[in-house]
């Protein structure tokens, strides 16, 4: 009877560990795979507030249109010259983790 309970136990300890990591691995994919969407987003507003810029037309209003509604508390922007830089923190679970994965992107041109 002992030995029955013994593999039982190790059985259930070795389930939790196992949930355990996969929860891990779920949230790492989620974490990268939001990092490199909000790459994506930076590098368009980027894109936007720089054809803003070249039309005469202001920059930060431009850049905050072009990105989900999450992401306009998360953004800033910044011009120097012909450029527009765009910095854009991911979402996440810890914020600590969200400001240390911060993604920038810059867009700009002279008029033709």
């Amino acid at each position: 009877m002992g030995r029955a309970d013994e593999h039982s136990g190790q059985a259930t300890v070795e389930a939790v560990a196992g949930i355990a990591t996969l929860l891990l691995a779920a949230l790492l994919c989620f974490q990268l795979l939001a990092t490199g969407y909000t790459a994506t987003i930076a590098d368009g507003a980027a894109a936007a507030g720089a054809v803003a810029l070249v039309r005469g037309e202001p920059v930060e209003p431009a850049v905050l249109e072009a990105l989900p509604g999450w992401a306009r508390d998360r953004v800033s922007v910044s011009r120097v010259g012909m450029m527009v830089k765009v910095r854009l923190r991911p979402p996440s679970p810890f914020s600590s983790l969200s400001d240390r994965l911060t993604v920038s992107a810059e867009a700009g041109g002279k008029p033709g």
